[in-house]
């Protein structure tokens, strides 16, 4: 979708895919098949639609998950991280009991873009004392170089969008 959320984006919309139980199945099947070797102890779903994929694989891989909001939405002692988002800025909040050392955390997203939302979430998983083992998402958009922006950890995305896609 053009200019959406503002003028010059190019939005990659992921509703369809939510809409049909079998191509979501077989979204959750892949990520579940990437992700099961990491041995994840706990997913980080980023607000709100990191929620929708990492719901489903807590459940299949026996991991926690931690919520990754907004601030203010969050009922505990948090911690914030604000980071530059590729049409502004934004802040994430995990609760300061959320993970803890030894903790083997994948970061879920559906859009992985500039990369900045999965380094505050990288941030503040980490300054908790927790390891971030991977960061999975559904949509990569190559061109955005989010991957360069997170060369500390294994990147797994089911679909590469951009002239530089794999």
């Amino acid at each position: 979708m053009p200019d959406f959320p503002k003028p010059g984006i190019l939005f990659q919309d992921i509703t369809p895919l939510l809409g049909n139980p079998e191509a979501f199945a077989a979204s959750i099947d892949a990520l579940e098949a990437v992700l099961r070797p990491f041995q994840p102890t706990a997913l980080a779903a980023v607000e709100s639609r990191g929620f929708l994929f990492a719901a489903p694989l807590c459940e299949r891989l026996n991991a926690g998950i931690l919520p990754l909001r907004k601030p203010g939405k969050l009922p505990w002692e948090t911690l914030q991280h604000s980071y530059a988002l590729e049409y502004g800025e934004a802040t994430l909040e995990i609760h300061t009991d959320g993970a803890q050392h030894g903790d083997r955390v994948i970061i879920v997203d559906d859009l992985l873009a500039t990369g900045g939302t999965a380094a505050a979430a990288a941030a503040l998983i980490r300054n908790l004392d927790a390891e971030v083992v991977a960061a999975a998402f559904v949509v990569e958009l190559t061109d955005l170089g989010g991957r360069q922006l997170l060369r500390d950890m294994e990147i797994l995305s089911l679909v590469q969008i951009g002239e530089t896609a794999d």
